[in-house]
């Protein structure tokens, strides 16, 4: 169980080596640089709005409520970061979705010599664009399914005393899965390997998963590091993926 969980994080961590190699890092440099960009954008702007609000709320001739903006500063700024927490997942997912197959297949081909990405045509990457954007708004579709029950139960156990660790424990927990399954996929489905199929395997060495997963979680509530996430994850877990869990 332990040993199962520390292996999944290792899993993950070596996701930071494998972008880093030749012929990876080509499908990681442009969904970061869009990333940073789309998020520069977002930022800048929500900033620009909240000093239009707070100059009309508080007008400078106004000087005696000045101390109101040590305040709201720094709640904007709260209210930022965790949105970002929230948004970055999707945001990002969609950005990269149309990059995760072909590195998936770079990391794979560095691991095993196998799906060479030298004859990678851009022409087919750009004609893979929707439909990967498709695919990847039903997936999130099917871990908001999944996830929904979980996040009511929490709601509802915030306040009630014990429960409220299991509904935190157990939100944990299907994090994670969630996130190993989704990030594994990729390795699989270039196998053309069934999504329950994915799940069945994954569930015999859960806590791998949970491991892994949990490793993407801890990653992701770090501001500026969670850009590269989802190349790291994807990496990390097609590593995972060939050497745990039998793909041909």
């Amino acid at each position: 169980m332990i040993k199962d969980s520390i292996q999944g994080a290792k899993y993950f961590l070596s996701g930071f080596s494998l972008i880093r190699k030749p012929g990876v890092r080509r499908f990681v440099i442009i969904p970061f640089i869009l990333n940073i960009l789309i998020f520069a954008v977002l930022i800048n702007y929500s900033y620009q709005q909240f000093g239009d609000l707070l100059n009309w709320l508080i007008p400078s001739e106004d000087s005696w409520l000045n101390w109101l903006r040590w305040i709201l500063i720094p709640i904007f700024f709260s209210v930022v970061a965790v949105a970002m927490f929230f948004l970055f997942t999707i945001v990002a997912s969609i950005i990269s979705a149309p990059f995760a197959g072909p590195l998936a297949v770079a990391v794979e081909f560095h691991l095993t010599g196998k799906q060479d990405t030298s004859d990678f045509v851009w022409r087919d990457f750009l004609a893979s664009i929707i439909p990967s954007i498709i695919s990847e708004l039903q997936k999130m579709l099917y871990y908001i399914v999944i996830t929904l029950p979980f996040i009511i139960l929490f709601v509802i156990a915030f306040f009630v005393p014990l429960l409220n660790v299991v509904a935190s424990i157990a939100w944990l927990l299907v994090t994670a899965w969630v996130l190993s399954v989704q990030y594994a996929d990729y390795a699989f489905d270039n196998h053309d390997i069934a999504f329950p199929e994915l799940r069945q395997r994954l569930g015999k060495r859960r806590f791998m998963a949970f491991g892994f997963g949990g490793s993407a979680m801890v990653m992701m509530s770090i501001p500026i590091i969670n850009f590269i996430l989802i190349p790291v994850a994807i990496a990390g877990a097609t590593a995972m993926s060939f050497k745990e869990f039998d793909i041909e």
